[in-house]
């Protein structure tokens, strides 16, 4: 990395509750040229950074309903300011259902099928890798993430999902190892390889400019290799960084 140019800045925001923060801000710290910058709830600005993440936890205790507390803190409307503004933001796992909360990604999460905590491996198909988060990725390409969720279970109106199905707005579906299986969770059961009965297999979505992503499972314990959580975490993390690093200019 030339001297001249400054790290890209990734603010990682931290709510009470939030227990997966630091493991985000390695993830980031594993790629050169990376900085990890802490952002407050209540903080009103999100100061200089370049991207955002909103890592996974139980925010608030999950009070209501997960992320429902959250929405209203200070730092989500610097963020709905930053994203408006064209912002990369990334929401994983409570940080998806906070954003949908805020209304900056279409649907919801609720409680899994079955009502049990979820915790295991998954595999993942990526359905459009024209994203700022999955442009390292191929179409197809299988990932294989943790999830650990309770309220992992997407829904949204059949009007939307139309249309998010058109746009390609739907970016990750469950699936098998092999790649198949992905978009038969209909409802009312798990279908597919859904471990939480999501409609249509999501895992995660964009909103309608792409500059705003959610997905339930956590890339951030897949980012190393040599450890039990492999390297398919990286792919995320890549793909945000290098889109966001033609907009860092000289400090």
């Amino acid at each position: 990395m030339s001297a001249a140019v400054r790290p890209v800045r990734v603010g990682v925001c931290v709510f009470p509750g939030i227990n997966t923060d630091h493991d985000t801000a390695h993830a980031v710290s594993t790629f050169e040229g990376a900085e990890p910058v802490w952002l407050w709830h209540k903080d009103k600005s999100v100061g200089n950074v370049d991207a955002i993440i909103i890592p996974g936890g139980f925010s608030y205790g999950d009070y209501l309903r997960c992320g429902a507390i959250a929405r209203f803190s200070p730092i989500m409307a610097a963020i709905a300011d930053f994203a408006a503004d064209g912002g990369l933001v990334m929401g994983i796992c409570n940080g998806f259902q906070i954003l949908t909360e805020a209304h900056l990604l279409p649907g919801a999460l609720i409680r899994n099928i079955g009502l049990k905590f979820v915790c295991r491996y998954v595999d993942l198909r990526v359905e459009n890798a024209g994203t700022p988060f999955t442009h390292t990725a191929e179409p197809g390409d299988v990932l294989r993430v943790v999830v650990k969720h309770n309220e992992g279970n997407y829904r949204v109106d059949p009007d939307t999902l139309a249309a998010m199905r058109d746009n390609g707005q739907v970016v990750l579906r469950y699936c098998a190892p092999d790649g198949t299986e992905a978009g038969k969770a209909t409802g009312g059961t798990i279908g597919g390889s859904s471990p939480n009965g999501s409609l249509d297999d999501i895992a995660g979505v964009c909103n309608a400019d792409f500059n705003v992503f959610g997905l339930m499972p956590h890339p951030e314990n897949s980012v190393e290799a040599g450890l039990a959580g492999g390297t398919d975490g990286r792919v995320f993390f890549r793909s945000l960084l290098e889109s966001v690093r033609d907009r860092v200019v000289a400090s």
